[in-house]
């Protein structure tokens, strides 16, 4: 349904063909009567079919209707892969061992679910010798044939050879890789190891007792006061 669906009084049609709300045919009706019912159900009348003559209309909730649709395009859009193009390029002459590295670039694409998009670029005299491509294109889709297939058989671009070649596996099919759980070793009985003892602490040495306080000094009794002189005798 469009952007520019047109609901309730913005349907210009004197008649239409209505719809009911669980799908029932109601009939061809006048655009008052159409609208009359849509209030009386607390529905919304919405033009499903404009091209059609009498324009087909069904009662439903719109604004309800509207945020559905909303969730099945992101439901479908979620969904979608992308299917990615990579390209490679080589030469007709091209060193074994360079072609090697390029053909496992070529796998580790087709093994993610990539295309891959082959270009051969001629230089010089090279052009006048397309075979020499062609039969090295033939020679990559047969390495790799067991991981993707030709979808674009090779074909001359100017001075470029040009073969596109499919994975077998789309992209949705491939699933990440997951590290493995490293695995835990029983031991030997099948239990957890017992843990040792703690060494037991030494015990503290004991303390020496204490040395008797020698008993301090009698003081000496204090001396005896002397008797008080006698007074002197007086003369007469």
């Amino acid at each position: 349904m469009s952007a520019e669906t047109r609901i309730n009084e913005r349907i210009r049609s004197p008649e239409v063909r209505l719809v009911g709300a669980k799908g029932e045919q109601i009939g061809i009706v006048s655009i008052n009567e159409a609208l009359r019912l849509a209030q009386e159900a607390d529905l919304d009348l919405v033009e499903v079919a404009p091209t059609a003559r009498p324009p087909v209309c069904k009662l439903m909730d719109y604004g309800k209707f509207k945020y559905e649709a909303a969730l099945k395009a992101r439901e479908s859009r979620k969904n979608q892969t992308q299917t990615i193009v990579k390209e490679i390029k080589l030469r007709p002459k091209i060193d074994p061992h360079d072609y090697g590295t390029k053909k496992g670039h070529v796998e580790r694409f087709l093994k993610a679910g990539d295309k891959v998009k082959v270009t051969i670029m001629f230089r010089g005299r090279e052009q006048s010798r397309p075979e020499l491509g062609f039969r090295l294109l033939q020679k990559l889709a047969d390495d790799v044939t067991e991981l993707g297939f030709v979808e674009a058989q090779p074909k001359q671009d100017g001075r470029n050879m040009i073969m596109v070649i499919g994975p077998h596996r789309r992209k949705s099919e491939v699933k990440p890789a997951q590290a493995p759980t490293p695995s835990r070793v029983p031991s030997p009985r099948g239990e957890a190891p017992a843990e040792a003892p703690a060494p037991a602490e030494a015990p503290a040495p004991a303390e020496a007792p204490a040395q008797a306080e020698a008993p301090a000094p009698a003081e000496a009794p204090a001396e005896a006061e002397s008797p008080a002189a006698a007074p002197a005798p007086t003369d007469a």
